[in-house]
């Protein structure tokens, strides 16, 4: 009777959490927030900046337009843009924390955390019309990074995080190749300062 009663009273001190588990729970938990906040404020940049460029259209313009050099908009953009980065970069850190024993989803964390890093170095467009000119060019490859590794991260996340996220990710895939290449299409265009009817809504779908 004497050691059943020992069991009994040492089963919940030993999986009691300590202290120190629990500040760690709260920090990724916080830090998964930030996931939530870098959303809230990347749709909040897109309804409320363009308002502060006159002429400038949501359905017809690019994104990157709003933070071009010589961007009426570009000093709002940029810090706030450097937030967004910041939160997104947390984010992934908060995913790796998070992850435990999952390696795919340690694997998609990191690429997060580089994903935001790498975006603190994102290098500006021209306004249209303007010369094309190295800047430009890097550009374009940031972007196609920054797409390659957005992809990794569903695939990786998706193969952690069960069917249910296999679907979302897959139509979220599906959806993303058909926008993004509408936005491809139009995208020579705009060096060449010709009409993009629609798109910038191509491209905020993506």
């Amino acid at each position: 009777m004497r050691d059943h009663g020992v069991a009994t009273h040492s089963a919940p001190e030993a999986v009691k959490p300590t202290p120190l588990a629990g500040r760690r729970t709260r920090l990724e938990s916080a830090l998964l927030v930030c996931g939530i906040l870098a959303a809230l404020l990347y749709v909040a940049m897109n309804i409320f900046i363009p308002r502060l460029w006159p002429g400038y259209s949501i359905a017809a313009q690019a994104i990157s337009e709003l933070s071009a050099i010589g961007a009426p908009t570009r000093p709002v953009w940029v810090p706030l843009g450097v937030l967004y980065t910041l939160l997104v970069t947390a984010f992934g850190w908060g995913l790796w924390r998070s992850a435990h024993d999952r390696r795919a989803l340690q694997i998609a964390g990191a690429l997060v955390v580089f994903q935001g890093v790498f975006g603190l170095f994102w290098p500006p467009m021209h306004l249209r019309g303007g010369p094309f000119t190295l800047t430009d060019t890097l550009h374009i490859v940031w972007t196609a990074v920054t797409l390659l590794l957005t992809l990794l991260v569903m695939g990786c996340a998706a193969a952690a995080l069960g069917k249910r996220f296999r679907l979302y990710s897959i139509a979220t895939v599906a959806v993303w190749l058909v926008f993004g290449t509408l936005t491809s299409l139009d995208a020579p265009r705009i060096a060449a300062n010709l009409p993009t009817p629609l798109m910038g809504l191509w491209e905020r779908i993506n």
